[in-house]
Order: C-alpha cells, then sequence, then structure tokens
C-alpha cells in the first residue's frame, strides 16, 4: 500500500535536518495539497544536495511573494512551483500572502559625528539611512568614515539585542589588525633592509585566491566548530589552504619603527624599536560567509530598496545563529592568519616579541550602552576603543599609525576610527594620482614598497593626523609607528574589499 508522504518524518539531511511542514507552513502555505507539493519539492531537493535548509526556504519564500522570476527559468522544481501558484492565483487561489515589509522609522535619532568636516555627505546620509532603521539603539560616525555598502565604512551602529546585520559587520568579515614589537633596534630597517624584505617575501602570501603549505599552528582546525554547519564545513578546507596568507586591496605586512615616549605600554621601556604590522581579515571563508548570510537576510527581511543592504537576521531563528556562529569562528580565523605570519618572522629571527597587540574592526559585539541596554554594536571599519582596550589605527604606506588606549566614551558607543580612512575611491585614484608624485613621495619617507599600485597611494588617503586629533575624547595614544618596509599585493592583483 503507498504511504503518504509526510514532510515532518523525512530522514536529517544538510544544514538543520529535514525541511518539516511546520516550517512551509511558517511561509504562509496552509493549503494540504500545496504543502506536499511544497514539502516534496523541497526535501527532495535538501535530500540530493542541491541547496541546503537555508537556501531552499529563503528561495520558497522568494518564490511564494513573486514567483514569475522562477516561473521564468527553463527547467526546475522551482520553475514547476512557480507555475502552479501562477496558475492557482488566476483561479483566485493561494492569493499572495500579505508579507511583513519594515518601514523605517520618520525621525532620525541624533548621533555623533567625529571630524565632520572631512567626512563626504553619502557616508553622512547612509548613517543618517541606519539610524531610521526600526531595530537601531544608536549610533556614531567616525572621523575616517566614508560611503559603503549599507553601513558606511566608519560607521558605528547598536541595534537590538537579537539581531545582527551581515552588511554592517562587512564584506571582510573580521577584518584586524596585529602588531609585534620587538627588542630589537629600529635602526635595522636601514641597516637591515634586504634581510628584513627577505622575512616578508619568504612568509608572506598575499593575493585572491593564494594559498601555503606550511604552518606554524594549524590547531584552529582542530574545533568543534568547523562541524557545526554545513555552510563552515564546506569552507573548512579552502580556510585551511588560506591559513597565514593576506588579501589585496589595503591589506599589508610591514616593518617598521614604533616609538614609545614612556613606558606606559606594558611596561616596555621608553624608545624606539623595530616592529611588525599586519592588516587582514578572514579570507575566502569569510567573504563566503558574508556572501551567503548577507543574501538570506535581504530575502528573510523586507526593506525599502534604498536599505536592502541593511537586512538583519533575527538571533532567535536559525539562521541568525549560524551566521552568529561563522561570524565568530571568522574572527578567530583571522586572528590564526595574523599568528601565523608574526609567529613564522618572530621564529626566523629567533627572537620572541615584547608584546603583541591586536584588534578586530569589521566585528558584531553583544554589549552594554552606558544606560545598561543590551545592544549589538556593529563596528563597521571602526577600532573598540572601551576603557583601557588597546588598539591600532594605522595611517598610510607612508604615514604613521598609532597605538592607543581606549577612553570608553559612551557617546562613540566605546569606539574609535579603524585608520586614515579613504579620501578618493580606488577608480578616482587611479583617473587622478601621478605616479612621479607618489614615488617622490615614497623617497622622501624612505618608504620601501613591495607591490601595491596607484589605489593604495598615500594621497588616497585623509591625513592621519587630522583623523586623531578629531578624535582625541575617544582614545590616548601610546606610541607611534612609522612605515619603513612595506608589503602588498602585486598590482595585478584586483582589491577584494
Amino acid at each position: 500500500m503507498k504511504r503518504e508522504l509526510n514532510a515532518d518524518k523525512l530522514p536529517l539531511q544538510g544544514a538543520g535536518g529535514q525541511i518539516t511542514n511546520i516550517e512551509l507552513k511558517a511561509l504562509g502555505i496552509n493549503d494540504d495539497k500545496i504543502l506536499e507539493s511544497f514539502s516534496r519539492v523541497a526535501n527532495g531537493l535538501l535530500i540530493h544536495g542541491v541547496m541546503d535548509k537555508l537556501q531552499i526556504l529563503a528561495n520558497l519564500e522568494a518564490l511564494i511573494d513573486d514567483p514569475m522570476p522562477y516561473a521564468l527559468k527553463k527547467r526546475g522544481k522551482l520553475k514547476n512551483l512557480a507555475d502552479n501558484i501562477i496558475a492557482l492565483r488566476k483561479e483566485g487561489k493561494f492569493l499572495k500572502q500579505q508579507r511583513t515589509n519594515f518601514a523605517l522609522k520618520e525621525d532620525i535619532a541624533e548621533f555623533p559625528v567625529y571630524g565632520i568636516e572631512h567626512i563626504e555627505v553619502g557616508a553622512l546620509a547612509q548613517m543618517r539611512t541606519a539610524i531610521q532603521l526600526p531595530i537601531a539603539v544608536a549610533g556614531a560616525l567616525m572621523p575616517d568614515a566614508h560611503q559603503g555598502y549599507g553601513l558606511p565604512i566608519g560607521g558605528v551602529l547598536a541595534t537590538t539585542a537579537n539581531t545582527i546585520i551581515p552588511f554592517a559587520v562587512g564584506v571582510d568579515i573580521a577584518c584586524r589588525m596585529c602588531l609585534s614589537i620587538f627588542d630589537l633596534p629600529a635602526t635595522m630597517v636601514d641597516t637591515e633592509t634586504e634581510k628584513l624584505k627577505n622575512l616578508l617575501v619568504d612568509h608572506t602570501y598575499f593575493g585572491i585566491g593564494c594559498t601555503t603549505e606550511s604552518y606554524f599552528d594549524s590547531s584552529l582546525f582542530d574545533s568543534n566548530t568547523w562541524n557545526e554547519t554545513k555552510v563552515i564545513r564546506n569552507l573548512k578546507d579552502k580556510a585551511y589552504a588560506q591559513l597565514g596568507t593576506s588579501g589585496t586591496g589595503n591589506h599589508f605586512v610591514e616593518w617598521g619603527e614604533l616609538t614609545l615616549t614612556d613606558d606606559a605600554l606594558d611596561g616596555i621601556p621608553a624608545g624606539s624599536y623595530l616592529a611588525l604590522l599586519s592588516h587582514s581579515g578572514s579570507r575566502g571563508f569569510g567573504g563566503s560567509v558574508a556572501d551567503y548570510y548577507s543574501k538570506i537576510a535581504m530575502i528573510k527581511t523586507k526593506l525599502p530598496a534604498e536599505t536592502k543592504h541593511l537586512a538583519w537576521l533575527d538571533l532567535d531563528k536559525d539562521e541568525g545563529q549560524e551566521y552568529w556562529i561563522a561570524m565568530n569562528l571568522a574572527g578567530e580565523y583571522a586572528s590564526a592568519n595574523h599568528h601565523e605570519i608574526h609567529n613564522k618572522i618572530a621564529r626566523a629571527l629567533n627572537i620572541t616579541p615584547l608584546t603583541r597587540i591586536e584588534n578586530h574592526h569589521n566585528f558584531a559585539w553583544k554589549e552594554q550602552l552606558a544606560n545598561g541596554t543590551e545592544v549589538m554594536v556593529h563596528r563597521k571599519g571602526a577600532t573598540p576603543a572601551g576603557k583601557g582596550v588597546l588598539g591600532i589605527i594605522p595611517g598610510s604606506m607612508s604615514t604613521p599609525g598609532f597605538v592607543v588606549r581606549g577612553k570608553g566614551d559612551a557617546a562613540s558607543i566605546n569606539s574609535a576610527s579603524h585608520g586614515a580612512g579613504r579620501l578618493m575611491s580606488r577608480s578616482m585614484a587611479f583617473k587622478t594620482l601621478d605616479k612621479e608624485a607618489i614615488a617622490a613621495n615614497l623617497i622622501d619617507k624612505r618608504i620601501t614598497l613591495m607591490g601595491s599600485d596607484m589605489d593604495e597611494a598615500p594621497m588616497a588617503y585623509k591625513d592621519i593626523h587630522t583623523v586623531m586629533a578629531a578624535q582625541q575624547d575617544l582614545v590616548e595614544v601610546l606610541a607611534k609607528f612609522e612605515p619603513r618596509i612595506v608589503r602588498m599585493a602585486d598590482a595585478r592583483e584586483r582589491p577584494e574589499d
């Protein structure tokens, strides 16, 4: 005797298990025949590995909302469902569900802007829009801010505690700074230039898809978190292959002179030291996680067109929890990438750093505001600057960066800038900057440059001293880092960020 299909009893497959009738009914499917056809298609796609559970549910939700794009496909199970829905609606059946479209707040809440005279109008407009989100609680704009996708680079946005916005974290999840200070004279950048250059050549790897076969410590991959979700499992091999590598764009590893005016930094005596500074993130792993979950967020959270990149995930639901797990793992992975580079170079020098300082600046943290409200703080190109928290704010390839200690300023949501910030877009840099002027600047500042292109020229960035002056209430400067030997991706590499 033929058994009826019961989607609630299907075998576990894919991320999150089978797709149940309860989950399908949550999409607005209440007719038993339609429910059965959706269940058969959904779990067929799941069992055969065509998509994972979140992708299937997101596509079904979009299909119910508007079947026409799916009906226009030449073939496929989703096309068949779409054709059936269109036919039913012509008969006045299975009418379009009334979907919740989130409206923006009418009032624009006030938020502090640091160094407003140096911030482009587009970034201000993006922040004003972000603060109107129904889940927005507070915001701030850092002095290095410039326009991005959704939230501006340099934007800080606190939302309700159970929500997270993938695009407000950023595409390069956990983009990070790391500084190692060595008990070696800073003059080595001049007296042993070739040796230091060769250390960068031997132990750093740049570019899209670049990999390394040699590891200092790959123990992060023993973590059970790599088995938590199908998305993470599918990206594990890529992440492993790229451990200890850097990206393109503004990512770098560089030698420089670190100057301490007193012993306020971990008791290190005042003086000048050789230091190694790196900037990169979670590579292809983080980029793929960002791409996957930002698309789901935009399907699940319906917002006005101008705010679509600010779509959020609910941490009380599977997709939100999956992103939270993946984002935090990307943070650990980004840290491990930097440690690989710094540990390999320290080993080659046969010396242990006096100290190592590091921080994320594309991430989301569960925190409390000054009034005790629990929130999710998104810092997209912003440095955590809670009271006593150490961080690094770099300049450009020929201007100084700074080791800072946060002052815990409540208005800024305990944040500071993540760098100097771009003065012009990459395309504008190629159109307007002069190669001879760039070369002259590097010679004047005694910079040895390996790789890079005109879009990363010092002139493409804001004046770091102006940026630092605008955030004196946010951070205390402990040390200055002058870059001298800089390695970046080759000019032919397309920027990832």
